[in-house]
């Protein structure tokens, strides 16, 4: 392995830094491959920097973003120059066309990476959310100097993704190839943390109770056949009841900036489940 890679998106809930405590649970030596079934920023994997890797995740939009810097990162560079300049000179205008645009129509994945590291920089607060239609559907976000064109970073992570497999697939599809030796890190989409919210309700981007138990089972089943695997979710009664049998919790405490309400943000506890 070689040094860290700063991520070339921002992503709500990623994990620069809890990488801290989770060094503590990954393997000494990792001799197999590494999986990350819900890549999003893909903090931990450009921590680590492994010599093989399978880096997936049901957003195609993400998975094509990761395609182009790994193939083609001086296309998306030229690109996002050119969205630096027009954004620039126009800035709302610029960036409410962009969100209107059909990029799944686009053949090129640099156009697709250019595309989601320019909204992902002018949004507001990095998020990325689309609406029914799949359309991106995040406001404008009010940066004097937004960071477009980072091309340092962006052939940092292109080196990085050289040795890596990119999917997109269903977080299950890791039981086909995973083996014994091989780490899996599964990152998904939180249960909320609130008084009202119920185990039951959780839908954010259709990640529902029925999923988090299918996540629960997919990891029991990984580790009968001696794969290392960490999981990252909300230190919520319903997590703590879903990993009660079979595995170990630490509790951990993350800073998260991004909520509707002052009084949601700060530090938040979170769960490491192996």
């Amino acid at each position: 392995m070689s040094g860290p890679v700063r991520p070339f998106l921002k992503w709500v809930g990623g994990k620069r830094q809890l990488l801290r405590s989770i060094d503590a649970h990954l393997p000494k030596a990792l001799r197999g491959t590494y999986h990350e079934p819900f890549v999003g920023g893909g903090a931990l994997f450009f921590h680590l920097v492994p010599k093989r890797a399978r880096l997936s995740d049901t957003n195609q939009r993400l998975i094509r973003a990761y395609q182009g810097i790994q193939l083609a990162c001086d296309e998306v560079l030229e690109l996002l120059k050119e969205h630096a300049h027009k954004h620039a000179k126009h800035k709302r205008t610029y960036f409410h066309a962009q969100r209107k645009r059909e990029i799944d129509r686009e053949k090129s994945d640099a156009a697709v990476a250019a595309w989601f590291i320019y909204l992902n920089r002018t949004a507001y607060n990095g998020l990325y959310r689309v609406n029914s239609k799949n359309q991106f559907n995040v406001p404008f976000g009010r940066y004097e100097t937004p960071a477009i064109v980072d091309p340092e970073r962006l052939r940092q992570c292109s080196k990085a993704l050289q040795h890596a497999e990119l999917a997109v697939e269903d977080f299950e599809a890791v039981l086909k190839r995973a083996k014994s030796g091989d780490f899996v890190y599964f990152d998904p989409p939180y249960v909320p943390l609130s008084d009202t919210a119920k185990f039951t309700s959780y839908t954010r981007n259709g990640f529902g109770p029925a999923d988090q138990e299918r996540l629960r089972d997919t990891a029991l089943a990984l580790k009968r056949r001696r794969v290392r695997v960490l999981i990252s979710n909300s230190d919520s009664l319903a997590v703590r009841e879903l990993y009660a049998k079979g595995f170990e919790l630490e509790e951990v405490r993350a800073r998260r900036q991004v909520n509707s309400k002052a009084s949601g943000r700060g530090h938040v506890g979170e769960l490491l489940i192996y």
